[in-house]
């Protein structure tokens, strides 16, 4: 499973990726363009949940700038994030309908879906290349199962603990992100100790995968 501590720069991000160890970028609009590098994956997020967050306005021209400067771009995202909106089930479809046959006919890239509180599998469109799940904190961990039981690619955001790394990386999920792994260097090391514990290096000791009934 691949982990993307953001699109953080740090030189243990690319010490890891020589290990061979899955860790990759997931670039936001709202962050200054950084250039790809050959031996680091990376996917494209659309910003809306860091905008919400923070109580800002979202801009589609940052979004679209960013789509336009890695199209020509050697090194290609793994993915793209289409527009949505954080926890609004209508709201997200809506913006489904009107960006994905804009972007799709502009950019050859593959498309992700944003899930968000009150879907259910049926109402990912079936030109998406791969579920993205968000919404907030609670739905999101007790819906979980839902999304890897019903699609083979699924990706989870915002996933800053060992315990819930661990449960994505058991339920079978392809991806994750978090922006919390360096805030201070005790996170830094428990990602590095999942890295190496999922590579095999060392022996797993833990609480196992989150009972998702109570994971809020």
């Amino acid at each position: 499973m691949m982990v993307m501590p953001s699109q953080n720069m740090k030189g243990i991000v690319h010490y890891w990726c020589g290990r061979g160890y899955p860790v990759g970028w997931l670039f936001t609009p709202e962050e200054a363009l950084r250039e790809p590098c050959e031996w680091v994956d990376y996917a494209i997020d659309n910003g809306r949940f860091a905008v919400w967050d923070a109580g800002k306005e979202w801009r589609e021209g940052l979004y679209l700038r960013m789509l336009d400067h890695y199209s020509p771009h050697p090194k290609q995202p793994l993915w793209v994030v289409v527009p949505d909106v954080v926890g609004d089930r209508d709201a997200t479809l809506r913006e489904w309908d009107k960006w994905y046959p804009v972007l799709s006919g502009s950019y050859d890239y593959k498309w992700a879906f944003c899930v968000q509180d009150g879907m259910t599998p049926d109402d990912v469109p079936t030109e998406a290349d791969i579920v993205f799940v968000g919404g907030t904190f609670e739905w999101k961990w007790r819906n979980l199962r839902q999304w890897v039981e019903a699609f083979d690619r699924v990706h989870v955001g915002r996933v800053n603990t060992v315990r819930h790394l661990l449960t994505c990386w058991d339920m079978g999920c392809e991806s994750t992100d978090g922006t919390g792994w360096f805030r201070a260097p005790r996170r830094t090391d428990e990602l590095h100790k999942f890295l190496r514990i999922q590579a095999g290096e060392e022996v797993r000791h833990d609480q196992g995968t989150l009972d998702l009934e109570f994971a809020a």
